[in-house]
């Protein structure tokens, strides 16, 4: 039954971000996708998806699915369906950002050691590779990747759109953090939450979609607390991209920035 258990009757839990404490804040159906917003509404799958929220950071997520295992993310979300409810992910996205890395960094592609980290089917890196860039990819769910070994370092890392699509975000934090060299940076694409979710209010945001597989929503105050934790600083260069960087960023980083 779809709201077989009351909010009420939830108990609160530590938010994995500020470490205080999160409440229950609604819950939606599984098959809430992004595509709503264009007009696209799948037939209600009756299992309900439960989202807690830190009012102390803003960090909004689904916790159940910290339970799940990566061959249930396959089965339930990455599957041969999830084109119908990420459209974009194919060739759209892959183009679009690699034009953007071409545009702010061609000049200084002799000295970037690229990962696509979360790349779906690679296309981003093969586009980059056409033109000489040093480009690698890695993806957990995708089967058409190039495998890459835990001694393999980078200097720009890319995780666009992969973010919110992770239940565990400080192991996502420690696994970003080994494959990034020494001065490099990591570029992060997930749009911020501030001004959509309220506590006490229902979770309307498009982009709070499980289907999807978006179960972490971040605030701007929880992503730079989440960084700040991890030992980086954070620059956002749009509401949707961030530069995350230890102690310097790189300088042909600060291109994105002029």
């Amino acid at each position: 039954m779809y709201r077989e258990r009351n909010l009420e009757m939830l108990d609160n839990m530590p938010c994995q971000i500020c470490g205080d404490i999160a409440k229950p804040l609604d819950v939606v159906d599984f098959n809430k996708c992004c595509e709503e917003r264009r007009g696209l509404f799948l037939r209600f799958s009756g299992i309900a998806v439960y989202y807690y929220f830190c009012s102390q950071c803003g960090f909004c997520f689904a916790p159940d699915f910290r339970k799940w295992s990566d061959v249930e993310f396959s089965k339930y979300i990455y599957n041969q369906d999830y084109v119908q409810v990420d459209p974009d992910y194919v060739e759209a996205r892959p183009k679009s950002n690699a034009a953007l890395l071409v545009h702010h960094f061609k000049a200084h592609k002799d000295r970037i050691r690229h990962l696509d980290f979360g790349s779906g089917s690679g296309l981003l890196s093969r586009i980059l590779q056409t033109l000489n860039w040093k480009s690698n990819s890695y993806d957990p769910f995708a089967h058409n990747t190039n495998q890459i070994n835990g001694s393999d370092k980078f200097n720009l890392i890319t995780a666009y759109e992969v973010f919110e699509h992770v239940s565990d975000v400080n192991g996502l934090m420690a696994q970003l953090f080994e494959f990034m060299e020494p001065g490099g940076m990591i570029l992060v694409s997930t749009l911020l939450s501030d001004g959509y979710i309220f506590p006490h209010q229902r979770l309307a945001w498009w982009y709070a979609s499980p289907r999807n597989g978006h179960i972490s929503l971040f605030s701007k105050n929880s992503l730079e607390v989440l960084s700040k934790n991890h030992g980086f600083s954070i620059k956002s260069v749009s509401p949707g991209l961030h530069v995350l960087y230890r102690e310097k960023m790189p300088d042909w980083g600060m291109r994105l920035f002029s």
